[in-house]
């Protein structure tokens, strides 16, 4: 019985240190990206590994990461207006959204998420794509420790940068740069509402040929974005530029 106490004892020991490892790794890559650009996703890898298999032409994935100085103040309005409303003001999770979308989901027809920014920036930082509910809970521990350890305006910023915004196209800059032949700080409130329109589903939709879907949709985003009270709405996020 001794034994078999001790071998408890030995087996509990080592899981409480497994946990507290895996926490303080946790704890350790989210402050590194706090300060250092992401160089890769797992989602990005993913999406590089499948145009491989396709035997694409280009398979490249387009990637840069920039600053939010680096920006245009109408990005990080587009995305809030288009994908999270309240994301100045939740904790990492919107309890409205996901009681909305779980009704309507019930209900059938196209299924809906209720996934704020912050919970879209750890799912494709950090994870793997899935629908776990293993995965989903550390979905949330991520998310809690992005919110805590980054606050809002690293997250928008990650975000606007990790984002598909078309085949293979990853974030504000690499998008910019291929649809307007421009850089994400000379980006307008049109073409800021188009980038948003798409993110629901950058394979299906395109930003470089628009469907009546997509110009409709980049429509209601620009008013949603004028709503809200324009660039202002997000100033709270947003880096305070030099005066020249």
């Amino acid at each position: 019985m001794a034994k078999k106490r001790f071998g408890f004892r030995a087996v509990k020991l080592l899981f409480v240190k497994l946990v507290l490892c895996l926490f303080l790794l946790s704890v350790v890559w989210v402050l590194l990206y706090r300060w250092v650009a992401p160089p890769a996703t797992l989602h990005m890898l993913q999406r590089r590994a499948e145009a491989g298999l396709a035997s694409k032409e280009d398979p490249q994935l387009r990637y840069r990461f920039v600053t939010l100085e680096e920006m245009s103040e109408q990005l990080p309005l587009a995305v809030v207006a288009s994908e999270d409303q309240r994301f100045l003001i939740h904790i990492g999770f919107d309890v409205d959204a996901i009681l909305d979308a779980f009704q309507r989901n019930r209900k059938g027809g196209n299924i809906r998420g209720g996934s704020t920014i912050s919970q879209q920036v750890a799912k494709n930082v950090f994870l793997w794509h899935g629908r776990s509910y293993f995965r989903k809970a550390v979905e949330a521990y991520f998310t809690m420790l992005i919110e805590v350890l980054w606050g809002k305006e690293r997250i928008i910023e990650v975000y606007l940068n990790i984002a598909e915004m078309g085949d293979g196209v990853f974030g504000v800059e690499a998008a910019s740069q291929k649809y307007f032949k421009k850089p994400a700080k000379d980006v307008g409130r049109q073409e800021a509402a188009l980038l948003a329109a798409v993110l629901p589903n950058p394979i299906r939709y395109s930003a470089q040929n628009p469907s009546a879907y997509i110009r409709k949709r980049r429509g209601r985003i620009a008013r949603a974005m004028g709503a809200l009270g324009g660039t202002v709405y997000v100033k709270a996020i947003l880096p305070e530029k030099d005066e020249k």
